[in-house]
Formats: C-alpha cells, sequence, structure tokens
C-alpha cells in the first residue's frame, strides 16, 4: 500500500518541467529542485522512473466537478421541501430567506474556492479546519460532515421507495432500499472518471428539467394554463407574506415565519461547498475550481431563486395541497403547481424527475462522505486504513464505511424506528451549518496565516471576492441560525423536541472538547505554527495540460456546467 506522504503525481496528463520551478506566489526565490525532492524522498529513485501514484485520481473533468456539486445540492429540499417556507412565509418572505441563505452560499463557496485552489486536496476543508484552526476542530467538524453525508443517504435512499409508491406499492419499501443501496454502492466503486460522468448525465436532467420547469412557469403565469392569466394573483389573495405561526401577533407570526424559512433555505442549499471537496480528484483544480466556484451564483440565482419566485407565482401558501400526505411528492409545489394548473402526464414526468433527482443525490453522498473520510485519514484524525485505494484510486475501505451507515434507512421501514431515524435526520441538517461556519472561520485563519508572510492575495490562483468581511458576514449570520434553528421547541417545551433540534450542536462540542483534551493542544493555533505549504508544492511542480473543447458540444458544456 503506498504511503500518501511519499507518493508524487504521475497521471498522463501531468508532466514535470526538470523538476525544477521557481514560485511566483509571494514566497520569495523559493525553489523546489529534484534535489530536494530526492533528499526528502531517498527510498525512492526518479531515474529509475521510481515514482508511485497516488491514492486518488485526478481524472474529474471541469464538467464533471460541476455537476457533482449539483447533484448533491439539487434534491428533495429543493422539489418537496420548499412547500414548507411557502405554506408558513408565504411566497414573498420564503423569497427573501432563500435570497438572503443565498448570499451566505455564495460567501462559503467563496471562501473555500480560495483555499482549495490554493491547496487542492481531496476533502478540502476538512483538512483546512485541522490546519489553519486545530486539531481539535478539525476533528469534531470532519466527523460530523461525515456523518452528515453518510446519514443523508440513508435517507436518499428511503425517499426512493417513497417515489415509486407514487406509480405502485406493490413491491414493499424495504425491497426498493436493498435494491438501490447495492445499485449506489456498487457505482462508487468504478474509476472516478466513470463515476463523474455517470453523475453528470444524471445531474443534467435536473438542470434540464429545471430549466425547463421556469419556462413552463412562465407560460402558466400569462395564461397557457385553465386558470387563465395569473400574474400575481396569488401575492394579492391569499397574500405575500404568509399566515403567521406560534402566537397571536400576526406580524410577529409572520416574522416568525420568514426565521423557520430560513432554516428550511439554509437545509436547502447545502451541498454547494463540494466543488471544494473533489478537487484532489480534479484535473487543473487551479483553473476548474475557480471556474466551478464563479457559476455558483448563477446557479443560486437560477436553480432556487427563479424557481422558488415561480413557484410563489403559480401556488397560494393556503393550498391544502402543501400539508398533503396522501404520497411522498404529493406535497411537492412543483407538482401542485402542474396539477393546478391542469397539464396532463406532467406530474408523472416530475415524479421521474424527482426520482432521479435523488438518486443523484445519494450517489453523490457516497462519494463525498468516503472523500471526507479519507480526508480525515491522511490528516491523522482517521484510522490510516482509511486512505488506502485500489490500483482505480478508489478509496475503497471509505466507500464501505460510508456506505454501511446507509443501511439505517432501514429504520424508516418500522414505525418504532421512525424516532430514531428523525434524530438521524436533524444531526445530519445541522451539521452542514456548522461546517459553513468553520470554512468561513478557517478561511479568515488562512488569510491571516498569508499577511503574517508577507503574502499579498492578489499572487493567489484565485482570489476570493469581497474579503475577509464577506467571511465574517457568513461566519456570524450562519453560527446564529446554527444556533436559532431549534426556536420552536422552546414554544410549548418538552426535552424530546429540544435534543431533536439542538442534538448536532451537542454532538459537536461534546467532540470538540474531547478532542481538546485527547490531543492537548490550544484552543486555536498560532498564526505562526498554520500549515500553508504541506501538498502545495507538490501541485505547484506540475505542468497542467489544458484541453480545449474540441466541438460545438464540449463548448456548450464548457459554458452551462
Amino acid at each position: 500500500m503506498v504511503n500518501h506522504e511519499e507518493i508524487f503525481e504521475s497521471d498522463d496528463t501531468l508532466q514535470t518541467e526538470n523538476f525544477s520551478k521557481t514560485k511566483s506566489n509571494g514566497f520569495k526565490d523559493e525553489t523546489y529542485e529534484l534535489e530536494d525532492w530526492q533528499r526528502n524522498n531517498p527510498h525512492l529513485n526518479i531515474e529509475k522512473g521510481d515514482l508511485k501514484e497516488t491514492e486518488l485520481k485526478r481524472n474529474l473533468k471541469p464538467r464533471h466537478v460541476s455537476m457533482i456539486a449539483l447533484g448533491g445540492t439539487i434534491g428533495t429540499g429543493l422539489f418537496i421541501g420548499t412547500a414548507t417556507p411557502l405554506q408558513i412565509a408565504g411566497p414573498v418572505n420564503a423569497l427573501i430567506a432563500y435570497i438572503f441563505m443565498g448570499s451566505l452560499a455564495y460567501s462559503v463557496t467563496q471562501s473555500l474556492g480560495e483555499m482549495a485552489t490554493y491547496t487542492p486536496i481531496s476533502g478540502s476543508f476538512c483538512v483546512f479546519n485541522t490546519r489553519y484552526i486545530s486539531k481539535a476542530v478539525g476533528f469534531a467538524t470532519s466527523w460530523l460532515y461525515w456523518w452528515n453525508w453518510s446519514t443523508t443517504f440513508a435517507i436518499e435512499l428511503s425517499i426512493i421507495g417513497q417515489i415509486i409508491q407514487y406509480w405502485t406499492d406493490a413491491v414493499p419499501l424495504w425491497a426498493w432500499i436493498l435494491i438501490f443501496y447495492f445499485v449506489l454502492v456498487a457505482a462508487n466503486f468504478i474509476p472516478v472518471q466513470y463515476y463523474g460522468e455517470v453523475e453528470f448525465w444524471i445531474a443534467s436532467i435536473k438542470v434540464i428539467a429545471i430549466m425547463g420547469f421556469i419556462v413552463y412557469a412562465l407560460c402558466i403565469v400569462c395564461g397557457a394554463g385553465r386558470t387563465g392569466p395569473i400574474g400575481f394573483r396569488y401575492w394579492r389573495n391569499p397574500g405575500p407574506w404568509g399566515p403567521g405561526i406560534l402566537v397571536a401577533n400576526k406580524n410577529t407570526g409572520r416574522f416568525l415565519g420568514w426565521l423557520s424559512s430560513l432554516v428550511n433555505a439554509a437545509f436547502t442549499y447545502q451541498g454547494v461547498e463540494l466543488t471544494g471537496v473533489s478537487a484532489g480528484e480534479t484535473s487543473n483544480p487551479r483553473k476548474t475550481v475557480p471556474r466551478a466556484i464563479n457559476k455558483v451564483i448563477f446557479r443560486i440565482l437560477i436553480f432556487y431563486v427563479a424557481t422558488l419566485f415561480f413557484l410563489g407565482l403559480l401556488v397560494p401558501y393556503n393550498d391544502p395541497e402543501l400539508s398533503s400526505d396522501t404520497s411522498y411528492i404529493a406535497s411537492s409545489p412543483f407538482v401542485i403547481a402542474i396539477k393546478n394548473a391542469g397539464t396532463p402526464v406532467l406530474p408523472h414526468i416530475f415524479n421521474a424527475v424527482i426520482l432521479t433527482t435523488v438518486i443523484s443525490a445519494g450517489n453523490s453522498n457516497v462519494y463525498v462522505g468516503s472523500r471526507v473520510m479519507y480526508s480525515m485519514s491522511t490528516a491523522g484524525i482517521a484510522p490510516k486504513f482509511f486512505s488506502w485505494t485500489t490500483t482505480w484510486g478508489i478509496p475503497y475501505l471509505s466507500v464501505m464505511a460510508t456506505s454501511l451507515i446507509g443501511l439505517l434507512a432501514f429504520l424508516n421501514v418500522d414505525q418504532d424506528g421512525k424516532t430514531v431515524f428523525e434524530w438521524l435526520v436533524n444531526i445530519s441538517a445541522v451539521s452542514g451549518l456548522i461546517a459553513w461556519v468553520f470554512i468561513s472561520v478557517a478561511h479568515l485563519r488562512f488569510m491571516k496565516a498569508l499577511e503574517w508572510r508577507g503574502v499579498s492575495r492578489d499572487e493567489l490562483p484565485y482570489k476570493a471576492k469581497y474579503m475577509p468581511w464577506f467571511a465574517w458576514y457568513a461566519a456570524i449570520a450562519i453560527t446564529i441560525i446554527t444556533f436559532i434553528q431549534g426556536y420552536d421547541s422552546f414554544f410549548d417545551f418538552n426535552a424530546s423536541d429540544f435534543f431533536t433540534a439542538y442534538i448536532s450542536l451537542i454532538l459537536f462540542f461534546a467532540l470538540w472538547i474531547g478532542a481538546l483534551v485527547w490531543y492537548r493542544e490550544p484552543i486555536m493555533r498560532s498564526v505562526a505554527d498554520i500549515d500553508l505549504d504541506t501538498d502545495r508544492k507538490e501541485i505547484d511542480m506540475l505542468i497542467w495540460e489544458e484541453q480545449k473543447p474540441t466541438n460545438i458540444w464540449e463548448k456548450f458544456w464548457g459554458i452551462v456546467a
């Protein structure tokens, strides 16, 4: 088994330039010579071709990276979860909440983009938290983030059968869970370039469906459906602000409704950070990752804001179908809008799209979870054997460990197990918010370390926009949201609801304090001790062949993806 600390990249798409390259990245007169590398690796002889492969292969193309991020982000939160903010906050309040959370998501991706292009490694921010903040924070956030995606895999598995039951219930739910469990796990054992290609085409269906729905919704709003021209009819009656929740005062109740929709929006956006997670398997990451990061704002505006805007025009917040439980997708605002417009067959087509969406999301869940586990192993906060890989570069033990958590989906089959399953869902949801907080904090520490070394951010491969103020804005706002997300448990308080809402925060602090005691390190590393060099020099030495689009098709996907 190859030790990850004793390797040199030897992918077919990479070349070296005499193993000597003077840096122009702000580290004055720094040269990494062949002799230096040989001195640090005496057991490897370059002249004899004794170069070892990395565990992970850099075979993901730019379009693969973008679609993997979309595959993990666009899921049931958008297609079904948007019913809750529409119902309790109304169309305008929900739209404001999604725009606000979109700005936070954009800030997080900007922070991650700058760090991940400087040191493009698999799992990125899980490692950055360890290097830039402290080993205890890296331990707590990484294990929580891994649990987030592992349990989300279980959630997606439990949903697949429920979606299929829209057409037939001849096959029991447990059978669908078992079938798709093996399908999705097997898909994560194929070489990463084929995995990326499969995920690309599955995620493309989502993109086409959402773009098609926006065009369809515009036509219905203008009068193409049986309801005639709708325009802003439902913003006048029943209104734009929602009914108000929890308290008698309507204005206060509407604010609480907006607050709840803010939490829903936060959960819906989770996954936009996946571009950074896949940086370690991306070809030419210092060009690929920035391209993907710069397109995040357009994804947010099109896939979330524009979609929610049209849903708010087509579905009134008091539509009884928003709380329907006749089938899993019955409460989907997309399906409700199509039914209200009287378009035949299309509900079945959209159910198929949602099914594809969930399968794609489940596929991404195992991929991301396994790469996070791999990065934890290389960072020394998980057992070393999780960094072992196949000859194809698949961290097979990490894939197996992540996929085993998916078996918790069977809890949802039994009524007694559903309570436990709901706890798991809440742990995974809030874990994503905690990860966002520390991405921003790690970026602040990263910028501080650069300043201490006298390195200008203008010399970095990618410079994040509106920093450092944007990172402070995201860190503070997401921290507040993380602590108030369970506010409704304090109305008619009971211990079960409280722990359901805050179990993730309790678990984070338990892991963090335990790691502080175990590692016996300070709460935060000093700026002088922040490691900016590990893994960077090897990447700096590589010369990447730029693969230009050769036809219209490749140019099209270069722009879209």
